[in-house]
Protein backbone atom coordinates (compact mmCIF):
# COMPACT_ATOMS: atom_id res chain seq x y z
CA UNK A 1 0.00 0.00 0.00
CA UNK A 2 1.57 3.24 -0.74
CA UNK A 3 2.65 5.65 2.15
CA UNK A 4 0.38 8.39 3.44
CA UNK A 5 1.34 12.01 2.78
CA UNK A 6 1.24 14.24 5.37
CA UNK A 7 -1.59 16.13 3.79
CA UNK A 8 -3.77 13.42 3.79
CA UNK A 9 -3.23 12.35 6.83
CA UNK A 10 -4.12 15.93 7.67
CA UNK A 11 -7.33 16.05 5.27
CA UNK A 12 -8.28 12.51 7.90
CA UNK A 13 -8.13 14.13 10.98
CA UNK A 14 -10.36 17.11 9.93
CA UNK A 15 -13.10 14.80 8.37
CA UNK A 16 -12.41 12.28 11.89
CA UNK A 17 -12.82 15.81 14.06
CA UNK A 18 -15.52 16.85 12.27
CA UNK A 19 -17.13 13.28 12.07
CA UNK A 20 -16.50 13.10 15.97
CA UNK A 21 -18.11 16.76 16.89
CA UNK A 22 -21.34 14.72 14.71
CA UNK A 23 -21.07 11.97 17.37
CA UNK A 24 -20.81 14.63 20.25
CA UNK A 25 -24.33 14.90 22.23
CA UNK A 26 -26.41 17.85 22.22
CA UNK A 27 -24.96 20.00 24.98
CA UNK A 28 -21.42 19.75 23.54
CA UNK A 29 -22.73 20.84 19.71
CA UNK A 30 -24.22 23.68 21.40
CA UNK A 31 -20.87 24.68 22.71
CA UNK A 32 -20.12 25.46 19.30
CA UNK A 33 -22.23 28.01 18.54
CA UNK A 34 -20.90 30.97 17.57
CA UNK A 35 -23.79 33.41 19.39
CA UNK A 36 -22.83 31.54 22.52
CA UNK A 37 -19.11 30.47 22.21
CA UNK A 38 -16.38 33.39 21.72
CA UNK A 39 -13.72 30.57 20.01
CA UNK A 40 -16.27 29.54 17.39
CA UNK A 41 -17.32 32.92 16.55
CA UNK A 42 -13.72 33.93 15.68
CA UNK A 43 -13.14 30.94 14.35
CA UNK A 44 -15.69 30.96 11.84
CA UNK A 45 -15.44 35.03 11.24
CA UNK A 46 -11.56 34.28 10.32
CA UNK A 47 -10.53 36.52 12.94
CA UNK A 48 -6.78 37.34 12.31
CA UNK A 49 -4.08 40.48 12.70
CA UNK A 50 -5.69 42.15 9.43
CA UNK A 51 -8.81 41.70 10.58
CA UNK A 52 -9.80 41.94 13.93
CA UNK A 53 -13.29 41.87 13.71
CA UNK A 54 -13.84 38.94 11.48
CA UNK A 55 -13.31 38.96 7.22
CA UNK A 56 -15.77 40.65 5.40
CA UNK A 57 -18.39 39.45 3.30
CA UNK A 58 -19.26 39.60 -0.43
CA UNK A 59 -21.33 43.07 -0.92
CA UNK A 60 -24.58 42.97 -1.93
CA UNK A 61 -24.98 43.69 -5.47
CA UNK A 62 -27.40 46.13 -6.86
CA UNK A 63 -29.49 43.24 -8.50
CA UNK A 64 -30.10 42.09 -4.99
CA UNK A 65 -33.90 42.54 -4.25
CA UNK A 66 -33.11 44.69 -0.92
CA UNK A 67 -30.71 47.48 -2.79
CA UNK A 68 -33.28 47.43 -5.92
CA UNK A 69 -36.10 48.31 -3.27
CA UNK A 70 -34.73 50.47 -1.40
CA UNK A 71 -33.28 52.56 -4.49
CA UNK A 72 -36.55 52.20 -6.10
CA UNK A 73 -38.52 53.37 -2.97
CA UNK A 74 -35.84 56.03 -2.69
CA UNK A 75 -36.39 57.48 -6.54
CA UNK A 76 -40.07 57.32 -6.06
CA UNK A 77 -39.85 59.62 -2.77
CA UNK A 78 -37.56 62.04 -4.44
CA UNK A 79 -39.62 62.19 -7.31
CA UNK A 80 -43.00 62.94 -4.99
CA UNK A 81 -40.97 65.52 -2.82
CA UNK A 82 -39.51 66.76 -6.48
CA UNK A 83 -43.27 67.19 -7.63
CA UNK A 84 -44.87 68.76 -4.41
CA UNK A 85 -42.28 71.69 -4.55
CA UNK A 86 -42.86 72.38 -8.13
CA UNK A 87 -46.19 72.49 -7.40
CA UNK A 88 -46.55 74.50 -4.12
CA UNK A 89 -43.35 77.05 -5.64
CA UNK A 90 -45.57 77.45 -8.98
CA UNK A 91 -46.06 80.80 -8.61
CA UNK A 92 -42.99 81.73 -8.05
CA UNK A 93 -41.54 79.85 -10.37
CA UNK A 94 -43.86 81.54 -13.07
CA UNK A 95 -42.83 84.79 -11.50
CA UNK A 96 -39.61 84.21 -12.32
CA UNK A 97 -39.99 82.69 -15.87
CA UNK A 98 -42.04 85.44 -16.90
CA UNK A 99 -39.24 88.43 -15.72
CA UNK A 100 -36.66 85.96 -17.58
CA UNK A 101 -38.69 86.39 -20.47
CA UNK A 102 -38.94 89.61 -20.63
CA UNK A 103 -35.32 90.63 -19.62
CA UNK A 104 -34.53 88.21 -22.96
CA UNK A 105 -37.15 90.18 -25.01
CA UNK A 106 -35.34 93.28 -23.80
CA UNK A 107 -31.68 92.57 -24.11
CA UNK A 108 -32.32 93.63 -28.16
CA UNK A 109 -32.55 96.65 -27.39
CA UNK A 110 -29.74 97.06 -24.57
CA UNK A 111 -27.44 95.40 -27.08
CA UNK A 112 -28.83 98.06 -29.57
CA UNK A 113 -28.39 100.96 -27.10
CA UNK A 114 -24.68 99.46 -26.31
CA UNK A 115 -23.74 99.43 -30.34
CA UNK A 116 -24.14 103.22 -30.07
CA UNK A 117 -21.74 103.68 -27.10
CA UNK A 118 -23.79 103.62 -24.13
CA UNK A 119 -22.92 101.63 -21.32
CA UNK A 120 -24.62 98.04 -20.60
CA UNK A 121 -25.28 99.55 -17.08
CA UNK A 122 -26.61 103.04 -18.38
CA UNK A 123 -28.65 100.78 -21.34
CA UNK A 124 -30.71 98.40 -18.69
CA UNK A 125 -31.40 102.11 -16.55
CA UNK A 126 -33.31 103.11 -19.73
CA UNK A 127 -34.74 100.38 -21.15
CA UNK A 128 -36.08 99.01 -17.69
CA UNK A 129 -37.32 103.24 -16.99
CA UNK A 130 -39.03 102.84 -20.81
CA UNK A 131 -41.02 99.96 -19.33
CA UNK A 132 -42.17 101.07 -15.93
CA UNK A 133 -43.26 104.34 -17.74
CA UNK A 134 -45.55 102.04 -19.92
CA UNK A 135 -47.05 100.76 -16.95
CA UNK A 136 -47.43 104.02 -14.81
CA UNK A 137 -48.72 105.65 -18.45
CA UNK A 138 -51.67 102.88 -18.81
CA UNK A 139 -52.30 103.35 -15.10
CA UNK A 140 -53.24 107.34 -15.35
CA UNK A 141 -54.77 106.51 -18.97
CA UNK A 142 -57.14 104.37 -17.40
CA UNK A 143 -57.58 105.00 -13.70
CA UNK A 144 -59.24 108.17 -14.35
CA UNK A 145 -62.03 107.53 -16.82
CA UNK A 146 -62.54 104.49 -15.04
CA UNK A 147 -63.51 106.36 -11.60
CA UNK A 148 -65.49 109.15 -13.33
CA UNK A 149 -67.11 106.31 -15.09
CA UNK A 150 -68.09 104.89 -12.08
CA UNK A 151 -68.74 107.93 -10.30
CA UNK A 152 -71.25 108.83 -12.72
CA UNK A 153 -72.95 105.60 -12.81
CA UNK A 154 -73.18 105.84 -9.15
CA UNK A 155 -74.64 109.82 -9.40
CA UNK A 156 -77.19 108.24 -11.81
CA UNK A 157 -78.38 105.81 -9.26
CA UNK A 158 -78.86 108.30 -6.53
CA UNK A 159 -80.46 111.10 -8.62
CA UNK A 160 -84.18 111.58 -9.23
CA UNK A 161 -84.21 110.83 -12.68
CA UNK A 162 -81.60 108.47 -11.95
CA UNK A 163 -81.61 104.32 -13.50
CA UNK A 164 -83.93 103.41 -10.28
CA UNK A 165 -86.59 105.95 -10.86
CA UNK A 166 -87.10 105.11 -14.68
CA UNK A 167 -86.75 101.25 -13.46
CA UNK A 168 -89.96 102.16 -10.74
CA UNK A 169 -92.18 103.57 -13.68
CA UNK A 170 -91.35 101.33 -15.93
CA UNK A 171 -94.80 99.64 -16.89
CA UNK A 172 -93.43 96.30 -17.85
CA UNK A 173 -91.71 96.12 -14.69
CA UNK A 174 -94.49 96.92 -12.47
CA UNK A 175 -96.75 94.10 -13.95
CA UNK A 176 -94.16 92.01 -12.87
CA UNK A 177 -93.83 93.30 -9.58
CA UNK A 178 -97.43 92.66 -9.19
CA UNK A 179 -97.31 88.95 -10.05
CA UNK A 180 -93.91 87.90 -8.65
CA UNK A 181 -93.27 90.47 -5.93
CA UNK A 182 -89.97 91.57 -6.75
CA UNK A 183 -89.54 94.89 -5.19
CA UNK A 184 -90.51 92.84 -1.96
CA UNK A 185 -88.29 89.87 -2.51
CA UNK A 186 -85.19 92.55 -3.36
CA UNK A 187 -86.37 94.73 -0.04
CA UNK A 188 -85.92 90.94 1.96
CA UNK A 189 -82.35 89.68 0.12
CA UNK A 190 -81.22 93.86 0.96
CA UNK A 191 -82.08 93.76 4.74
CA UNK A 192 -80.63 90.25 5.17
CA UNK A 193 -77.62 89.74 7.21
CA UNK A 194 -75.99 86.72 4.30
CA UNK A 195 -76.06 89.85 1.71
CA UNK A 196 -74.01 91.94 3.83
CA UNK A 197 -71.47 89.05 4.92
CA UNK A 198 -71.43 88.20 1.33
CA UNK A 199 -70.64 91.49 0.27
CA UNK A 200 -68.04 91.92 3.08
CA UNK A 201 -66.16 88.51 1.36
CA UNK A 202 -65.86 89.79 -1.71
CA UNK A 203 -65.02 93.10 -1.46
CA UNK A 204 -62.06 91.37 0.43
CA UNK A 205 -61.61 89.26 -1.99
CA UNK A 206 -61.28 91.98 -4.53
CA UNK A 207 -58.70 93.30 -2.05
CA UNK A 208 -56.74 90.45 -2.08
CA UNK A 209 -56.67 90.24 -5.94
CA UNK A 210 -55.75 93.65 -6.32
CA UNK A 211 -52.58 93.35 -3.77
CA UNK A 212 -51.37 89.96 -5.18
CA UNK A 213 -51.14 91.78 -8.73
CA UNK A 214 -49.50 94.98 -7.41
CA UNK A 215 -47.27 92.68 -5.61
CA UNK A 216 -46.34 90.09 -8.53
CA UNK A 217 -45.98 93.53 -11.08
CA UNK A 218 -43.88 94.43 -9.27
CA UNK A 219 -41.81 91.46 -8.13
CA UNK A 220 -41.67 90.66 -11.81
CA UNK A 221 -40.59 94.31 -12.48
CA UNK A 222 -37.45 94.32 -9.73
CA UNK A 223 -36.74 90.45 -11.28
CA UNK A 224 -36.21 91.84 -14.47
CA UNK A 225 -34.34 94.60 -13.72
CA UNK A 226 -31.55 91.98 -12.35
CA UNK A 227 -31.93 89.47 -14.85
CA UNK A 228 -31.59 92.15 -17.96
CA UNK A 229 -28.35 93.46 -16.08
CA UNK A 230 -27.04 90.47 -15.58
CA UNK A 231 -28.27 88.46 -19.04
CA UNK A 232 -24.55 87.72 -20.17
CA UNK A 233 -23.60 86.18 -16.70
CA UNK A 234 -26.17 83.95 -16.66
CA UNK A 235 -26.38 83.00 -20.35
CA UNK A 236 -22.38 82.06 -19.78
CA UNK A 237 -22.57 79.48 -16.77
CA UNK A 238 -25.91 78.28 -18.22
CA UNK A 239 -23.06 77.37 -21.59
CA UNK A 240 -20.26 76.36 -19.17
CA UNK A 241 -22.44 73.41 -18.01
CA UNK A 242 -21.91 72.25 -21.26
CA UNK A 243 -18.96 69.49 -21.84
CA UNK A 244 -15.46 71.49 -23.55
CA UNK A 245 -15.64 69.56 -26.39
CA UNK A 246 -19.64 71.12 -27.31
CA UNK A 247 -19.80 74.59 -25.46
CA UNK A 248 -18.47 76.34 -28.59
CA UNK A 249 -21.87 74.84 -30.41
CA UNK A 250 -24.13 74.98 -27.41
CA UNK A 251 -23.15 78.43 -26.88
CA UNK A 252 -24.15 78.90 -30.68
CA UNK A 253 -27.41 77.68 -30.18
CA UNK A 254 -28.17 79.25 -27.35
CA UNK A 255 -27.45 82.45 -28.42
CA UNK A 256 -30.15 81.74 -31.69
CA UNK A 257 -32.27 80.65 -29.36
CA UNK A 258 -32.22 83.77 -27.03
CA UNK A 259 -32.16 86.14 -30.50
CA UNK A 260 -35.50 84.41 -31.44
CA UNK A 261 -36.86 85.23 -28.39
CA UNK A 262 -36.11 88.21 -28.11
CA UNK A 263 -36.85 89.06 -31.77
CA UNK A 264 -40.48 87.33 -30.95
CA UNK A 265 -40.95 89.83 -28.23
CA UNK A 266 -40.07 92.86 -30.04
CA UNK A 267 -42.08 92.02 -33.09
CA UNK A 268 -44.99 91.49 -30.94
CA UNK A 269 -44.74 94.32 -29.04
CA UNK A 270 -44.64 96.60 -32.39
CA UNK A 271 -47.69 94.61 -34.15
CA UNK A 272 -49.32 95.68 -30.43
CA UNK A 273 -47.94 99.43 -31.19
CA UNK A 274 -49.50 99.54 -34.68
CA UNK A 275 -52.56 98.27 -33.42
CA UNK A 276 -53.23 100.92 -30.75
CA UNK A 277 -51.80 103.78 -32.97
CA UNK A 278 -54.40 103.03 -35.38
CA UNK A 279 -57.28 102.03 -33.35
CA UNK A 280 -56.54 105.59 -31.66
CA UNK A 281 -56.77 107.38 -34.71
CA UNK A 282 -60.15 105.61 -35.81
CA UNK A 283 -61.64 106.20 -31.64
CA UNK A 284 -60.58 109.82 -32.48
CA UNK A 285 -62.12 110.42 -36.12
CA UNK A 286 -65.72 108.80 -34.89
CA UNK A 287 -65.18 110.77 -31.51
CA UNK A 288 -65.51 108.19 -28.97
CA UNK A 289 -64.62 109.06 -25.16
CA UNK A 290 -61.44 108.21 -23.40
CA UNK A 291 -59.77 107.09 -26.53
CA UNK A 292 -56.22 107.13 -25.10
CA UNK A 293 -57.65 104.52 -22.72
CA UNK A 294 -59.54 102.05 -24.85
CA UNK A 295 -56.51 102.43 -27.83
CA UNK A 296 -54.00 100.88 -24.75
CA UNK A 297 -56.56 98.40 -24.07
CA UNK A 298 -56.22 97.38 -27.59
CA UNK A 299 -52.91 97.73 -27.66
CA UNK A 300 -52.41 95.08 -24.31
CA UNK A 301 -54.75 92.62 -25.27
CA UNK A 302 -53.28 92.60 -28.35
CA UNK A 303 -50.11 90.92 -26.66
CA UNK A 304 -51.86 87.77 -26.22
CA UNK A 305 -51.75 85.07 -29.07
CA UNK A 306 -55.06 84.47 -31.28
CA UNK A 307 -57.64 86.07 -29.20
CA UNK A 308 -56.01 89.00 -27.84
CA UNK A 309 -57.23 91.11 -31.33
CA UNK A 310 -60.50 89.80 -30.23
CA UNK A 311 -60.66 90.27 -26.90
CA UNK A 312 -59.86 93.81 -27.37
CA UNK A 313 -61.95 95.21 -30.43
CA UNK A 314 -65.49 93.24 -28.64
CA UNK A 315 -64.91 95.31 -25.39
CA UNK A 316 -63.62 98.70 -27.15
CA UNK A 317 -67.13 97.98 -29.61
CA UNK A 318 -69.34 97.38 -26.86
CA UNK A 319 -68.15 100.52 -25.15
CA UNK A 320 -68.37 102.45 -28.75
CA UNK A 321 -72.09 101.31 -28.83
CA UNK A 322 -72.73 103.76 -25.75
CA UNK A 323 -71.26 106.57 -28.04
CA UNK A 324 -74.49 105.80 -30.67
CA UNK A 325 -75.31 102.61 -32.09
CA UNK A 326 -73.87 103.27 -36.01
CA UNK A 327 -70.94 104.20 -34.17
CA UNK A 328 -70.76 100.60 -32.24
CA UNK A 329 -71.52 98.92 -35.54
CA UNK A 330 -68.94 101.30 -37.51
CA UNK A 331 -66.30 100.12 -34.68
CA UNK A 332 -67.53 96.50 -35.14
CA UNK A 333 -66.41 96.34 -39.04
CA UNK A 334 -63.45 98.50 -38.42
CA UNK A 335 -61.32 95.95 -36.25
CA UNK A 336 -63.05 92.88 -38.56
CA UNK A 337 -61.02 94.97 -41.56
CA UNK A 338 -58.34 95.78 -39.13
CA UNK A 339 -57.65 91.87 -37.96
CA UNK A 340 -57.63 90.81 -41.66
CA UNK A 341 -55.24 93.91 -42.63
CA UNK A 342 -52.72 92.81 -39.29
CA UNK A 343 -53.11 88.98 -39.71
CA UNK A 344 -52.27 88.29 -43.43
CA UNK A 345 -50.02 91.75 -44.00
CA UNK A 346 -48.63 93.11 -40.75
CA UNK A 347 -48.22 90.29 -38.91
CA UNK A 348 -46.18 88.03 -41.35
CA UNK A 349 -43.98 91.09 -42.78
CA UNK A 350 -42.43 91.52 -38.94
CA UNK A 351 -41.99 88.03 -38.22
CA UNK A 352 -40.85 86.33 -40.53
CA UNK A 353 -37.31 87.24 -39.16
CA UNK A 354 -37.98 86.72 -35.49
CA UNK A 355 -40.12 82.73 -34.89
CA UNK A 356 -39.62 80.13 -37.90
CA UNK A 357 -42.48 78.10 -37.21
CA UNK A 358 -45.13 76.94 -39.07
CA UNK A 359 -48.87 78.23 -38.55
CA UNK A 360 -50.06 75.12 -37.10
CA UNK A 361 -47.16 74.58 -34.64
CA UNK A 362 -48.07 77.89 -33.39
CA UNK A 363 -51.91 77.51 -33.00
CA UNK A 364 -51.08 74.48 -30.93
CA UNK A 365 -48.05 75.80 -28.79
CA UNK A 366 -50.60 78.64 -28.13
CA UNK A 367 -53.83 76.62 -26.88
CA UNK A 368 -51.05 73.93 -25.15
CA UNK A 369 -49.88 77.03 -23.25
CA UNK A 370 -53.11 78.61 -22.50
CA UNK A 371 -54.75 75.49 -20.71
CA UNK A 372 -51.69 75.00 -18.48
CA UNK A 373 -50.73 78.73 -17.69
CA UNK A 374 -53.45 80.81 -19.10
CA UNK A 375 -52.75 83.79 -20.76
CA UNK A 376 -49.00 83.57 -19.66
CA UNK A 377 -48.44 80.34 -20.96
CA UNK A 378 -50.08 81.69 -24.20
CA UNK A 379 -47.72 84.50 -24.69
CA UNK A 380 -44.58 81.57 -23.56
CA UNK A 381 -45.73 79.09 -26.11
CA UNK A 382 -44.75 80.56 -29.41
CA UNK A 383 -40.86 81.25 -28.63
CA UNK A 384 -40.68 78.04 -26.83
CA UNK A 385 -42.03 76.57 -30.11
CA UNK A 386 -39.36 78.20 -31.61
CA UNK A 387 -36.61 77.12 -29.55
CA UNK A 388 -37.67 73.47 -29.49
CA UNK A 389 -37.95 73.42 -33.24
CA UNK A 390 -34.48 74.61 -33.71
CA UNK A 391 -32.99 72.23 -31.84
CA UNK A 392 -34.84 69.28 -33.03
CA UNK A 393 -34.05 70.68 -36.59
CA UNK A 394 -30.45 71.05 -35.58
CA UNK A 395 -29.34 68.60 -32.94
CA UNK A 396 -31.88 65.63 -33.64
CA UNK A 397 -32.21 65.53 -37.39
CA UNK A 398 -28.69 65.06 -37.93
CA UNK A 399 -28.25 62.41 -35.11
CA UNK A 400 -31.28 60.82 -37.01
CA UNK A 401 -29.59 60.66 -40.02
CA UNK A 402 -25.96 59.94 -39.02
CA UNK A 403 -27.03 56.72 -37.57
Amino acid sequence: MPAETPHDGGQREEVGTLADSARQPAGEVAALDPVTDIAAREREAGVDALFPFGRPGRPLTRSHPFIFGFYGALGVLAAYMLVKAVTDARQVIVLIVVALFLAVGLNPAVEALTRLGVSRRWGVLIVFLCLVGFFVGFGFAIVPPLTEQITAFINNLSSGNGYLEQLAHNPKLQDWDHRYHLLERAQTAVQSKDLGKQAANGILGVGQVVISGVFSTFTVLILTLYFLGSLPNITGFMYRLAPRSRRARVALLGDEILSRIGGYVAGNVLISVIAGIVAYIYLLIVNVPYAIALAMLVAITDLIPLIGATIGAVLVTAIAFFSGFWIGIATAIFFLIYQQVENYLVQPRVMKRSVDVQPAVTIIAALLGGALLGVIGALLAIPTAAAVALILREVVMPRQESS
